[in-house]
């Protein structure tokens, strides 16, 4: 039975990962901040005859990941997907920039993905899959930015987007791939209520994506679709 090890599970594309890899009969370590009070999560967990398990995990505190690791040190993980992330740029603009928000943002989309990397690379090892998937944007892509506005979230994730393509590197001679995930505009709290696709949508089509994943697609930018995202 494969592993997956994912942040942010507890609402949104997290759950719909958990919700679809579970189902698929993989073991699933779901982690968010508070599992007491993540009732849909649990009730997965409940139906899930053992394979879905909860782990309390902040990735704000990067201590709480080494805490995290400790526990399940010595635990097989086949993927691994950073997917807890934050929109800070909500109520602000130029001339309006929040920074205490922007070093938030930077600490739970940039450095967590990293930190989780490091303290699970040894899980990663004695796995079979040896694939990290990070969940960005189009909004880190240089290239798609036509609109400016969202300091913030595009500059976090343009930065976890450069993270992940050295991680591509630095792990290919320990067999890990890396790579990174745009989910598309996706109706979730975060997308919205006009978003164009469905969660269930942009989760199914990731998972294809990670199932025919190569060697040769570590360091990529991927979108749900298969498209390559330009940098």
């Amino acid at each position: 039975m494969p592993t997956l090890l994912i942040t942010g599970a507890n609402r949104g594309l997290g759950l719909e990962f958990v919700k679809q890899y579970a189902a698929a009969g993989w073991r699933v370590l779901a982690c968010c901040r508070m599992p007491a009070t993540a009732e849909n999560l649990q009730a997965l967990s409940d139906a899930s005859q053992g394979r879905v398990t909860l782990h309390a995990l902040d990735v704000a505190d990067l201590s709480d990941i080494d805490a995290l690791a400790q526990q399940l040190h010595g635990t097989p993980i086949d993927l691994l997907i950073n997917n807890a992330g934050i929109y800070p740029d909500r109520h602000s603009g130029f001339g309006q920039t929040d920074y205490d928000a922007w070093v938030l943002a930077f600490l739970v989309n940039t450095m967590a993905p990293m930190k989780m990397a490091e303290a699970f690379v040894g899980n990663l090892d004695l796995g079979q899959g040896k694939t990290i998937a990070t969940v960005s944007s189009k909004m880190g892509s240089l290239d798609d930015n036509t609109s400016g506005d969202a300091y913030l979230y595009r500059s976090s994730k343009a930065a976890v987007n450069m993270v992940v393509k050295s991680l591509s590197l630095d792990l290919a001679p320990r067999g890990i791939r890396a790579v990174v995930l745009h989910p598309g505009w996706v109706q979730t709290d975060m997308g919205g209520p006009n978003a164009l696709i469905s969660g269930e949508t942009s989760i199914a089509g990731m998972r294809k994506v990670l199932d025919r994943l190569t060697a040769e697609d570590s360091g990529r930018f991927i979108g749900f679709d298969g498209t390559e995202i330009p940098w």
